[in-house]
């Protein structure tokens, strides 16, 4: 089952800008380690499920993974070989907006080796460049 709102209360939203960085889930709020961004982008519902597999497979259903996005914003598309005008497209995917600094995902209960190659696997399913966070104060044991 993809990532997607139950119901929203628009069915068709503006583009929007990503300038600036994330304020809002930039620090480690759930686990040992993180995954944060380092570009601005939009993660794609299948993106964000591959990643998501990439990690759980990789940890082997040790540790706690937390997903720390959602993709709640719908992208349209007109279809294809249809002239311009005749109004907005219809909604074909859920995309997360995502700005520089934001942590995607959060891991406990592994080591930091592993929580590493976790996240280097999840990295190469996302379209953005990432860093390995470890929560201060933690024994890296």
């Amino acid at each position: 089952m993809a990532l997607a709102p139950k119901r929203t209360k628009y069915r068709k939203m503006m583009k929007g800008r990503m300038n600036g960085i994330a304020y809002r889930g930039s620090t480690l709020a759930f686990g040992e380690y993180g995954l944060a961004t380092l570009d601005p982008a939009w993660l794609d519902a299948r993106q964000i499920e591959a990643a998501r597999v990439a990690i759980t497979r990789h940890i082997k259903r040790g540790g706690k993974l937390w997903i720390r996005i959602f993709p709640d914003k719908p992208l349209t598309k007109k279809p294809a070989e249809t002239r311009m005008g005749k109004g907005k497209g219809n909604p074909e995917f859920w995309v997360a907006v995502i700005k520089p600094g934001r942590i995607l995902f959060e891991l406990e209960g592994v080591t930091p080796e592993v929580a590493r190659s976790a996240f280097r696997l999840a990295n190469s399913k996302l379209p953005v460049r990432t860093k390995f966070l470890q929560a201060e104060g933690r024994s890296a044991a």
